[in-house]
């Protein structure tokens, strides 16, 4: 039986699977030549095993939760400002690997691999469902390739939490256009508490139901049926300030997340509290003065983000992208939206694109070969590039994941 033949036979999820295992060995084999090479560092020594190298940076941040859980009392640098601890990292990822380590025998790090990748399988799966909603099946399967080595794919088969995150993600995004929005309350209340997304969702569910309320007319929808979206949005909204919340009762600070999230862009605009949509201004400000040697003016910011603006609207404009439906590129907007209001751009940025991830669809739209070869060699290249300048610890590393 020919290749082609085996391959017309297997069922979707079968494809599917045979797509993402590849991805995932493309990926460990990019890991492994890293760790082969990587020096001692802060948290191994020379030549690290995989599991170990793949629970460098955060990974020991989670670690720390999964043994430790958080501390009652912030600690403070020399200044008497709030330093970096594990307030800033959410309580399931860890919760499921040490339940693992628990069940299994597993050490930490191999533990939170075998979470990661498992994690990784099934949102594979779901996200080929997601994308069948709205593409046919061959542009569905190669949007799949395209989640399986994106640039930022390693990082979900490391002791990171994204992985787990992209599964309910994808699932709720999923669950939402396909209106079952009771089960989709379940899946947004543990994927709140996985990485910080509740807020970013809620926007999304408002935008939803605005544009289902503008087409009522339209479809012959009632009031009575916005009522459950709407109501999600209320709980998605709530669920994503409880971390926030909890922290605080815990620590008796009611700034204690936020003076903690900002301890890690300190080194490079110093200390401050949030002020929403500002860090995009700040940060590109001094990523032209310092990292590129720009006289300093107050138009880098300005300028920076009016550009990043206009490719996002573009982007989101354009006629791949409208193949995604509405209700996707509502989600696409309202992540970048959320994304401008709080956080600080630095290398760690990258990462924080991953919730884009439906974004593959439209790049899987065209179907020239060419495009499409070319297109997957150069995310294949950007696996290589992310991983040397991000993940493989060079010294003194300013560039963390």
């Amino acid at each position: 039986m020919r290749p082609s033949d085996l391959w017309r036979r297997l069922r979707w999820w079968g494809r599917v699977l045979v797509i993402a295992a590849a991805g995932r060995l493309i990926s460990t084999a990019i890991l492994v030549w890293f760790a082969q090479r990587q020096p001692a560092n802060a948290w191994t020594g020379p030549s690290p095993a995989y599991a170990d190298f793949a629970s460098l940076w955060d990974g020991r941040w989670y670690h720390i939760v999964a043994l430790s859980g958080y501390p009652a009392e912030l600690p403070v640098d020399a200044d008497g400002h709030v330093a970096e601890n594990a307030w800033a990292f959410m309580p399931v990822y860890p919760a499921v690997v040490r339940l693992v380590m628990g069940l299994t025998g597993l050490g930490w790090a191999p533990a939170a691999v075998v979470v990661s990748v498992l994690a990784t399988l099934g949102a594979t799966l779901v996200f080929y469902r997601l994308m069948r909603l709205v593409l046919d099946e061959s542009t569905a399967l190669f949007s799949v390739v395209l989640f399986s080595v994106a640039p930022l794919s390693p990082i979900l088969q490391v002791a990171y939490a994204e992985s787990l995150h992209v599964l309910l993600l994808a699932a709720a995004l999923y669950l939402v256009l396909t209106r079952r929005y009771l089960p989709a309350a379940g899946v947004i209340a543990v994927m709140c508490f996985t990485r910080p997304s509740g807020l970013a969702f809620s926007l999304f569910l408002v935008l939803h139901v605005l544009v289902r309320w503008f087409r009522c007319r339209a479809t012959g929808e009632s009031l009575r049926d916005l009522v459950p979206p709407a109501a999600l949005a209320v709980l998605s909204g709530a669920l994503g300030l409880a971390w926030p919340a909890i922290a605080w009762a815990v620590t008796g600070s009611i700034t204690a997340y936020t003076d903690t999230e900002l301890a890690w862009r300190s080194a490079y605009i110093g200390h401050g509290h949030l002020v929403p949509f500002a860090p995009w201004f700040q940060g590109l400000d001094w990523w032209a003065t310092n990292g590129l040697g720009l006289p300093e003016s107050p138009w880098w910011g300005i300028l920076g983000v009016a550009v990043l603006a206009l490719l996002a609207v573009l982007g989101l404009l354009s006629p791949p992208a409208r193949r995604l439906g509405v209700d996707l590129r509502l989600w696409l907007a309202s992540y970048l939206i959320y994304l401008f209001a709080v956080f600080f751009p630095q290398s760690s940025t990258f990462r924080l694109l991953v919730p884009l991830f439906p974004a593959a669809g439209a790049f899987a739209v065209p179907r020239s070969r060419v495009y499409r070869v070319c297109l997957v060699i150069a995310c294949i290249a950007g696996q290589i590039g992310w991983v040397l300048i991000a993940w493989r610890v060079d010294g003194y590393d300013w560039t963390p994941p």
